[in-house]
């Protein structure tokens, strides 16, 4: 999943690309309007989360240059005020969800999980291979019963590849999905992952490599 947040506070700002990194996401930030539509330009974002009172390009015209898009990504509008009308306001702007601050940091990340279900084509909401089960809400996977010990980022790419339902899915859109701008994409990143992932899921092996395409399961 991948989730841009627009909020003009670093500090804030920082302190949620940390948490929700912590919860398998790959997290893009821009600190103002201008930022953020150059970051919606050339990325496909699952959720963003964007404060309405930016510097620069304000937040709502954002929202609507995103719903004119008639993008899949969605919004999720923060604000400090919390008058009905306000959140009101928010939505008539076709924002898809509206959460005041102060926030709950659990709440926020339940929300943006609801909302990238519906960015998508929906899915299971278990994802099975043969002996392999991932449960998305409980951020769990195991094989043959036993539960895997994944990383955020291994489990963010085993999901990625079971929701492809057999698809060849290529490094270039790994990296879109399960990592963010800051990774360098001449490295290593997806091929190292992909090992750890294969090592921990055990025999008989089941990513397999397309030379030059990609993986599947």
């Amino acid at each position: 999943m991948r989730v841009l947040i627009v909020e003009d506070h670093p500090r804030l700002a920082t302190a949620l690309a940390e948490g929700l990194r912590r919860e398998g996401m790959a997290i893009d930030l821009a600190f103002d309007g201008g930022e953020a539509m150059s970051h919606v330009a050339v990325n496909r974002y699952d959720v963003v989360v964007l404060d309405r009172d930016l510097p620069g390009v304000h937040g709502d015209q954002v929202c609507r240059t995103l719903v004119e898009q008639r993008s899949e990504t969605r919004v999720l509008m923060l604000t400090a005020a919390s008058t009905i009308r306000d959140r009101v306001e928010g939505l008539e702007l076709g924002a898809d969800d509206y959460l005041p601050k102060p926030f709950d940091f659990a709440e926020l990340v339940a929300r943006i999980r609801a909302l990238a279900r519906r960015a998508v084509a929906p899915v299971p909401p278990t994802l099975e291979h043969g002996d392999v089960t991932l449960d998305p809400a409980r951020r769990s996977a195991s094989r043959r019963g036993q539960r895997l010990d994944l990383s955020p980022k291994e489990f963010a790419l085993l999901e990625c590849l079971l929701s492809a339902d057999g698809r060849v899915v290529s490094t270039e859109e790994l990296l879109e999905r399960v990592w963010d701008e800051t990774t360098n994409p001449f490295t290593g990143t997806v091929k190292t992952t992909i090992s750890r992932l294969r090592a921990k899921l055990g025999d008989p092996p089941m990513i397999h490599t397309v030379r030059e395409g990609g993986y599947w399961i």
